[in-house]
């Protein structure tokens, strides 16, 4: 008797210790199509291997795991994707979700958690970790009264160049990496300082910091 398929599965964690541990976790039940470190190998590699479900962390050189969703959805792409984050602040949960994520777990329950949240994926369901569900329900519910999310001022492509800025690239690697002119870089760098209401480079720095688009 033929075993069934098992779903094929694309790992994205820029932590190789991580990432280890997880293939011991998933061999069972998916097959490991590639592990990526980056969100711009996220973006490419779902492109070439089409998996059926994507374990995402969040915080990731080059481009952060919701924005290589941001991508993967602009370009037609409706593949599941869970994010296996550290980040327990309720607004990591709400920006994954609104990007169109399948799912949203604390990597310190990825033993418990990971696998269900997957096979919900899998079946077109979305699943929250219970640690968090509560919190994001009550601020989902707020609505309009809650706190704006800043990052959520900034475009996709600010908020590619702001990632880029806070990981020490000049003007002119970013203009290479994103296929843009420098003076376009240099064009979103004052859009972004005038719409956060900063003066400085140092400033932008520190808000991607903050809000979790690099690693302190």
């Amino acid at each position: 008797m033929t075993e069934p398929r098992r779903p094929r599965l694309l790992l994205a964690d820029d932590h190789l210790l991580v990432a280890e541990a997880l293939k011991s976790l998933l061999a069972a039940e998916f097959e490991l199509v590639a592990v990526v470190a980056d969100g711009r190998e996220l973006v490419a590699a779902a492109a070439k291997l089409r998996p059926d479900v994507i374990v995402a962390d969040i915080t990731m050189p080059h481009l952060n795991g919701i924005d290589a969703l941001v991508q993967l959805r602009q370009a037609g792409d409706d593949v599941p994707v869970v994010f296996l984050t550290m980040h327990r602040d309720v607004t990591f949960a709400r920006r994954a979700l609104e990007a169109g994520a399948a799912g949203f777990v604390l990597k310190h329950s990825a033993s418990d958690e990971l696998v269900t949240a997957l096979h919900a994926a899998l079946k077109g369901e979305t699943y929250i970790t219970p640690k968090m569900a509560g919190e994001l329900l009550s601020a989902i519910k707020k609505g309009p009264d809650q706190p704006a999310d800043p990052v959520a001022s900034l475009t996709p492509r600010q908020r590619e160049v702001l990632q880029l800025l806070a990981e020490g690239r000049s003007a002119k690697e970013i203009a290479s990496s994103l296929g843009i002119s420098a003076r376009t870089v240099e064009f979103h760098k004052y859009q972004m300082m005038e719409t956060l209401g900063v003066h400085t480079s140092a400033e932008l720095v520190h808000f991607a910091l903050k809000q979790g688009l690099v690693e302190f």
